[in-house]
């Protein structure tokens, strides 16, 4: 699906050369490839860029990290960027900030709190999920929205929340699909857990699926569903499963492409034939879900 904002990109980072492989061949542009940590507040002047997307690192805040935060080095990047925002002629107007669900309680968040509200900035924080937009995916991610004075977003009684639901994004005309469901995650999806701390197994007619990671495909424990295939097998309960039940299921990965539509990506989109089937999940497990980040933008873009 297209996000449905009405922008022009000026110019795409990115310091993996799969990555800007894969997007070079879906946007015919290659991103700037590099360290983003020698960039000057001059060169990003120079772009006058009225919004900027941001999705960091997410391993200085994961659940299975270290979680050092802001002393993690994969964290110096943004951090950097965020203190370049301070001695720009032109800062951007607008932001967007995506991470993994604890970034919301990190030293690093604060930081970004605190340079926003240095350059005046509204802000609304969400943690949404693809389940919450009528994908059956459960993919929880933090969400940052920021617009400088004085622009205001529509519902500005959102402003310096942090918001668990899409709820003033379907209070805003035409920023959002009407399969939107204002629960919580947890709500729609209490049970997205491993069987057995191990497998977590889907059927056809589940109506979740856990979050993919960029080790599926590789591992199997705590990197996504596996997709029970025989149709002979009904659902197994827990406490029934063993070996031979689990060989019964006939079960397989989901390949890229589902794993794509998964993420509500286009049916366009496509990998270069040089990148490898290990490469193709790792950049989907880094990815982000378009259902969800297309409403985002639209309510971002959206004049108050």
């Amino acid at each position: 699906m297209a996000s449905g904002a009405r922008a022009e990109v000026v110019e795409a980072f990115d310091i993996n050369d799969v990555a800007n492989d894969v997007y070079e061949h879906n946007f015919g542009h290659r991103p700037c490839q590099g360290n983003i940590q020698t960039l000057t507040a001059s060169d990003l002047d120079k772009y006058k860029a009225h919004a900027w997307l941001l999705s960091p690192p997410c391993q200085p805040y994961t659940r299975q990290g270290l979680q050092k935060h802001s002393a993690d080095a994969r964290a110096f990047s943004f951090i950097k960027i965020l203190n370049l925002m301070q001695n720009m002629s032109h800062p951007p107007q607008m932001l967007f900030v995506e991470n993994v669900v604890g970034f919301e309680v990190s030293d690093t968040h604060d930081q970004l709190l605190e340079v926003l509200s240095t350059l005046n900035f509204n802000l609304q924080e969400f943690i949404l999920s693809p389940l919450q937009f009528g994908v059956p995916y459960s993919r929880p991610r933090y969400f940052c929205l920021a617009k400088r004075e004085p622009m205001r977003f529509q519902n500005v009684s959102f402003n310096n929340k942090l918001l668990r639901t899409p709820m003033c994004l379907s209070q805003t005309v035409n920023s959002t699909s009407q399969d939107s469901d204002n629960r919580t995650e947890e709500e729609l999806d209490p049970v997205c857990k491993p069987v057995k701390d191990f497998l977590d197994i889907v059927y056809p007619e589940s109506k979740r699926c856990c979050c993919f990671t960029k080790s599926y495909y590789r591992y199997v424990k705590g990197t996504g569903s596996l997709l029970a295939t025989s149709e002979n097998v009904k659902s197994v309960p827990e406490e029934k499963l063993g070996i031979s039940s689990l060989k019964e299921l006939g079960l397989r990965f989901f390949t890229p492409r589902e794993v794509a539509n998964f993420h509500s990506f286009p049916s366009s989109f496509c990998f270069p034939d040089h990148i490898s089937l290990r490469q193709q999940y790792a950049m989907l497990g880094n990815s982000l879900s378009a259902a969800v980040v297309g409403p985002l933008l639209r309510y971002l873009f959206a004049e108050a």
